[in-house]
């Protein structure tokens, strides 16, 4: 039936899925603590001018891309396709400017209507940073260390390579946009029908085209090193030397950019050959012109995000939750004193499956089942002792134990 069906592009996050995401979110949580960022939390959508201003609304995210609808109220909705415009929105709509500089973490789903292939997904999650309010290329490096050391803490920094760019400042990518609407016009026809329309509004876009004839066009069209002006290449040059200063290595892609007016500077990416054409883990570059473009005042700024899913892919497994402790009450008798045992249990930091029905036999299958430690049986006799009994379930030892001494007996078998 296709309504019990998830929406293609969609997934179901079971719990192996969930832990893995859980592992990437808490560790990048933490990391960014250690570099003064602080956690953020914007909605899930916003009005529709949040994101198709700045992106453009000629461009394919918003022409193709966004989940948008009117909601009962007539307002034009859309669900966030990044974080980064949320995050701008929230610091000029909550007044926060005047706090600059801005460190901020957030992770959570967005929405984008593409094509759904390994690793990507209409419904995704990312894990997202912004420093806000530092004009200086130290917040470009800072952030790339965050970057590189979120991916060391998770164990895949040696399967990732660090690409690095430079876009310019608005000065030199007008230059720069000019001399490939003067080259790529010149051979219109051998380009694709997308890299055609982005000639006019988005020219930068096509050398990261990953159609073959757009490639081939690409590979003599101009380079942007000989379009930045001194200001620039200072600039590039400052962020290269403090990766440099902290050991970590780079490789300088020329046709690594971003499209997108309001940015500047660098651009960058971790990526790997781990995932095929899917390669690229994080993304980021400096956006000094996104504020002002939304109508607020001229704010510099950097960040990047990464793409959970493409992520958990690469992790080692993630180690498993502890393994609970089976309470499985006898007769009629042990159910009211084993209810109370378990939240005592539990209050002592005890994983306690409580079994609800069924017979011994049935509640021990149940305990094997889901892979518990042991099983406390408890019954007419036990209470009348005093005390329960303990049944490692790896040994199939049994033996009975004193109610007062049954924490520490259970933290001993779960520790």
């Amino acid at each position: 039936m296709r309504s019990l069906q998830p929406v293609r592009g969609t997934q179901d996050l079971l719990p192996e899925t969930a832990r893995r995401h859980r592992q990437i979110v808490e560790t990048a949580r933490e990391i960014a603590g250690l570099y003064g960022f602080s956690e953020i939390a914007t909605p899930i959508f916003e009005f529709t001018e949040v994101f198709a201003r700045p992106i453009g609304e000629t461009s394919d995210i918003v022409a193709k891309e966004m989940y948008s609808f009117t909601d009962r109220g007539g307002e034009e909705i859309t669900l966030r396709p990044e974080a980064t415009a949320g995050i701008v929105r929230a610091v000029l709509s909550d007044g926060l400017v005047q706090n600059a500089p801005l460190k901020f973490f957030c992770s959570g789903p967005m929405f984008r209507y593409e094509r759904p292939q390994k690793g990507r997904f209409r419904q995704f999650h990312q894990i997202d940073v912004e420093l806000i309010g530092v004009a200086q290329p130290q917040a470009d490096i800072e952030v790339i260390a965050l970057g590189h050391r979120t991916l060391e803490a998770l164990g895949i920094g040696a399967d990732t390579q660090l690409e690095l760019n430079t876009l310019g400042d608005p000065e030199s990518r007008a230059a720069y946009r000019e001399a490939l609407v003067t080259y790529f016009s010149r051979r219109r026809s051998e380009l694709s029908e997308d890299s055609r329309r982005r000639l006019e509004r988005n020219p930068l876009r096509i050398l990261d085209s990953k159609e073959e004839s757009d490639k081939r066009v690409s590979l003599e069209a101009p380079v942007f090193d000989d379009y930045l002006n001194a200001r620039s290449q200072e600039f590039f040059s400052r962020v290269c030397d403090g990766l440099a200063e902290l050991g970590i290595g780079y490789r300088l892609n020329p046709r690594l950019v971003r499209g997108l007016d309001y940015y500047t500077h660098t651009a960058f990416e971790f990526v790997t050959t781990q995932l095929g054409s899917q390669g690229t883990v994080i993304g980021g570059g400096r956006y000094d012109g996104l504020a002002e473009m939304m109508g607020g005042p001229q704010i510099p700024a950097v960040g990047w995000a990464a793409g959970i899913e493409r992520l958990a892919m690469l992790i080692a497994e993630p180690p498993a939750a502890k393994r609970p402790i089976a309470l499985v009450p006898v007769g009629e008798a042990g159910e009211g004193p084993a209810l109370k045992l378990s939240e005592e249990l539990r209050g002592a930091g005890l994983p306690i499956d409580l079994g609800y029905s069924g017979n011994l036999g049935r509640r021990l299958r149940r305990a094997n089942k889901i892979g518990a430690r042991a099983a406390v049986l408890i019954g007419e006799d036990e209470l009348a002792r005093g005390i329960v009994a303990l049944r490692d379930l790896d040994s199939g030892e049994q033996s009975e134990v004193p109610v007062e001494e049954l924490r520490t007996r259970l933290a001993a078998l779960n520790g």
